[in-house]
């Protein structure tokens, strides 16, 4: 008896290569702080406009992985996840230490570096951050704390797991933007609300196994010390001024991160069966981008409504659905986070959108207002 053949090492590495665009953003990081002027600009240029311009070259990728590839065969692809936190430290806190101590960056250049660092921390770290916690493994569980610790978002990972996921399209999700709902008024209420929805959720969990809301368990306490730790170390490396750029770019990162939410399920609701009972979530249930670059930058974050499908299938692997199956978006998310930024222009090119959606999938509800507002009643068993 012969065991199953395996891919060469070689052959495993090629594919995943394309997933590792996201190193590039280092060096201009250390450009822009090197010689300032005009090259602070080069980490939002290359995130969202030469980003959306390769989109735009390179097309499509209708393609799909095979779902039973085994797990040895993605070590390429798992490398960069696992080496990225070490990679945005370093860079991170390298940077607070070198522009608090040197002379040739003024203060707006500053401002637009770390605005730049922030689109690492946000747009790729979050992003790993992501992928990271919604695996088994320990190690990628706590390097997705890690990373979520430095942009001093923890709770992310408690509002995404046990929120989110479970109650996306629903009242209870803050995350699931409202129809006509503009983004900044979007973003204002997911700060305001994230924090506490995610310790009720936890609080409920720890009551479930008759625990109290401060047991050493609840993991919003490895979530402030290692936001401390964070705080601390800019502190440390650059005095007042490097905690201000450090909270600067947790700023921005988590910015980033509502932009991406925002526009994931951005008016697309799940269908209210009567008293508080809602259907399962469906791949129709996300908006979804086949951009071949962004995904490549994403880590296929893109393919959104097979995430949710699937939770725990690696990125490599998340499917793309026809459009029959689910809604698509009509550019990549870098170029669809800049238009959510105008609400008007948001809603000129998705409103059509989510009409069409709903004529597709829920022909019979004639009247979207309670959906539209929120009002439906809360799901059965949310806190």
């Amino acid at each position: 008896m012969t065991d199953k053949p395996t891919t060469a090492p070689a052959q495993r590495l090629t594919p995943a290569l394309p997933f590792w665009l996201s190193l590039v953003l280092v060096p201009l990081a250390m450009i822009g702080a090197a010689f300032g002027g005009w090259t602070v600009w080069l980490l939002p240029v290359y995130g969202w406009i030469v980003t959306s311009i390769l989109d735009a070259i390179a097309g499509l990728e209708k393609g799909n992985a095979d779902t039973e590839t085994p797990e040895n065969e993605l070590f390429w692809h798992r490398l960069i996840t696992l080496i990225w936190f070490p990679v945005q430290a370093a860079t991170l806190y390298g940077l607070i230490w070198y522009v608090t101590r040197i002379g040739h960056l003024v203060g707006w250049e500053k401002v637009v570096l770390f605005f730049g660092m922030g689109v690492i921390s946000g747009s790729i770290g979050i992003t790993y951050a992501h992928e990271l916690m919604h695996q088994r493994n320990r190690l990628e569980r706590w390097l997705g704390d890690l990373l979520l610790a430095i942009v001093l978002y923890s709770h992310f990972r408690t509002e995404h797991l046990l929120v989110h996921h479970r109650y996306v399209g629903t009242p209870r999700d803050a995350v699931t933007a409202r129809y006509n709902e503009g983004f900044h008024r979007a973003f204002f209420r997911v700060l305001k609300v994230g924090p506490g929805s995610a310790w009720r959720a936890e609080t409920q969990l720890l009551a479930r196994a008759g625990r109290g809301p401060f047991h050493r368990s609840n993991p919003f306490w490895r979530y402030a010390a290692l936001q401390l730790v964070a705080l601390a170390l800019a502190f440390i490396f650059g005095g007042w001024a490097g905690l201000s750029l450090f909270l600067w770019q947790a700023f921005v990162a988590i910015w980033q991160l509502e932009l991406v939410n925002y526009i994931e399920h951005y008016g697309l609701t799940r269908r209210h069966l009567g008293d508080g009972k809602y259907e399962h979530v469906l791949p129709r249930h996300s908006w979804n981008a086949e951009h071949k670059v962004s995904n490549w930058l994403l880590i296929n974050l893109q393919r959104h409504s097979d995430h949710h499908w699937k939770p725990d299938r690696r990125f490599p692997l998340l499917q793309t659905y026809s459009t029959n199956e689910a809604p698509q978006l009509p550019f990549g998310y870098p170029a669809m986070t800049a238009l959510a930024m105008i609400p008007p222009l948001w809603r000129r090119r998705m409103n059509p959108r989510v009409r069409a959606w709903r004529k597709t999938y829920y022909p019979d509800i004639t009247d979207w207002s309670d959906y539209n507002n929120a009002r439906l009643p809360m799901p059965k068993g949310a806190s």
